[in-house]
């Protein structure tokens, strides 16, 4: 799951969408050092990984990638997914996207001073190209997927995934609809342990 599924994961709590957001720039117990709700957020967005990492339909979709891209399989996943929770946004909200998207930008700003240095240096590229919008269009993704393609000075060739996703557009489509059903139950499962 990239940044869309995992803020949206978080519900409505907005420590925990910062901590859940910024937690891949936060190794071991370093994220004893955050107030509670940031604490949750992190330890939510590690959950998700692990469940997502070890799921047999994630799998499944990752696999049709792995020979081409390799270790990048996963990012690569993890993106068309959140291509897909944006395309079909409606269903899972009754805010706009659009609306959801800028309430994260704002949320970002308020709360700078707790951020990490990496997410503040995403931050101007994330909400000047609005990438959480940009999820939900193959234009977007494919923008997305040739900056993700820059950042790792193009080891595989990141962007030309979008021919694997028009190819198995359907496949991948059914299998994260199923997936993330049991995702979102998971998520609610484990905040009720946090």
């Amino acid at each position: 799951m990239n940044f869309l599924a995992h803020i949206y994961l978080s519900g409505d709590n907005d420590l925990l969408k910062i901590g859940n957001f910024m937690a891949d720039s936060i190794r071991g117990h370093h994220y004893e050092d955050y107030p509670t709700e940031i604490r949750k957020g992190i330890l939510l967005h590690r959950s998700i990984d692990s469940f997502t990492d070890m799921h047999p339909i994630y799998r499944q979709s990752k696999h049709r990638l792995h020979e081409k891209y390799g270790h990048y399989s996963g990012v690569i996943m993890d993106i068309f997914y959140d291509h897909f929770l944006a395309k079909n946004w409606s269903n899972y909200s009754k805010v706009k996207l659009e609306a959801y998207a800028q309430d994260f930008y704002l949320l970002l700003k308020d709360n700078y001073e707790i951020l990490t240095e990496r997410a503040k240096g995403m931050m101007p590229y994330m909400i000047g190209r609005n990438w959480l919008v940009s999820y939900a269009t193959i234009e977007g993704l494919q923008m997305i997927m040739f900056q993700m393609d820059y950042r790792t000075k193009h080891r595989v060739a990141m962007d030309e995934s979008i021919v694997e996703l028009k190819q198995f557009y359907t496949e991948f489509e059914n299998e994260f609809t199923l997936f993330f059903e049991e995702l979102q139950q998971h998520c609610q499962d484990k905040l009720t342990t946090l």
